[in-house]
């Protein structure tokens, strides 16, 4: 027989067949069987360098997990299996076993569940998919605070878009801040009821997108969406002080890059602004109506002008008539130079 380049049976190629436990030197062993048709126990020892007694070792592996197939008679050659059938069948059967032991999952998953109640109470971090259970936690967090409440507010959404609770936090003196998008103002007088619970004390801001849902209580436990996809349910609420901070993190970055909301405080250009911008000199700060400050700052979100014109409940005709008012007033040709002058008035 000849011998079998070594190229065809390179360190390099062999290592398929470790996933269903055979080591890379009994590949090359298969491989040079597969490329000569047959071989025997001397052969195998000659080519590869190792005792006969290793080398029917070997073969007899092979051929116990139905790779090879010996010959009867004296010479006792090893002749491979068609790798069509053969290795279908060990994929099957490890694909069983993959399949057996995912079952097992939930079980074990329980075990260790109730190991963690056993030494700590409850668990620190929680997967939740049921929109009951998450809409449940989301109450919770909202009675459970206590000095500050941080929220990202977008769709989807697992309950009732209005929030009595958060009312009743603002009452009890919690700081209370969330950032919203565009997409926040979908529902019918979004942006009135925005406006009333900026007259009781919350800190509002808006930004184009946001990557999660989250709510936070006190820093001290989260509970943030694992999924965005409409009609899946996926959260997560945490207690783990280094998750937690790391979403506190995320949320300041984000609040610093929002723009501020109007609260709605009559016709002060500068009763909205940051304390930086209030103390910008008079001539930057010309007269700014509450509607010209909120329809900055949806423009500045990304809505669109049906969207802006619902929300102020104008028709989109008046709500461009009154934008082009604005952009004359401003001395603006687009919207970004509009955005850029209302930042530099203090207006937004």
């Amino acid at each position: 027989m000849t011998e079998v380049p070594q190229s065809a049976v390179s360190q390099r190629d062999a290592s398929i067949l470790e996933l269903v436990g055979v080591d890379p030197l009994s590949e090359q062993v298969y491989r040079s069987v597969l490329l000569e048709g047959s071989t025997t126990v001397e052969e195998v020892a000659r080519r590869h360098q190792m005792t006969p007694l290793a080398a029917e070792d070997r073969l007899a592996a092979l051929r116990a997990i139905g790779l090879l197939a010996r010959r009867s008679g004296a010479s006792g050659e090893y002749v491979p299996v068609d790798p069509r059938f053969s290795l279908r069948a060990i994929t099957d059967r490890h694909e069983r076993g993959m399949a057996a032991i995912r079952e097992q999952v939930p079980a074990l998953a329980e075990l260790f569940d109730s190991g963690i109640d056993a030494t700590r109470g409850t668990p620190q971090t929680r997967i939740l998919s049921d929109p009951a259970e998450i809409a449940g936690w989301f109450v919770q967090l909202q009675h459970q605070a206590v000095e500050e409440f941080m929220a990202f507010d977008r769709p989807p959404y697992v309950s009732d878009a209005s929030n009595p609770l958060e009312t009743l936090a603002l009452d009890r003196g919690v700081l209370w801040r969330a950032i919203y998008t565009a997409d926040s103002f979908g529902a019918e007088n979004a942006w009135s009821r925005l406006a009333s619970l900026g007259e009781l004390g919350e800190d509002a801001r808006i930004t184009t997108s946001l990557p999660i849902k989250l709510a936070i209580a006190d820093r001290s436990i989260a509970l943030f969406s694992l999924t965005l996809e409409t009609g899946v349910d996926n959260s997560m609420v945490t207690e783990s002080p280094p998750l937690v901070a790391a979403l506190c993190e995320l949320f300041e970055l984000r609040w610093e890059r929002a723009t501020p909301i109007p609260a709605g405080r009559g016709d002060d250009p500068t009763a909205d602004a940051p304390r930086a911008r209030r103390r910008a000199p008079a001539a930057t700060r010309a007269t700014a109506t509450r509607e010209q400050r909120t329809v900055l700052t949806l423009i500045a979100a990304g809505m669109t002008d049906e969207g802006i014109a619902h929300q102020l409940g104008v028709s989109s005709r008046t709500l461009r008539r009154k934008t082009q008012e604005l952009m004359v007033e401003l001395r603006a040709e687009n919207r970004f130079q509009a955005g850029a002058e209302a930042v530099r008035r203090g207006w937004i």
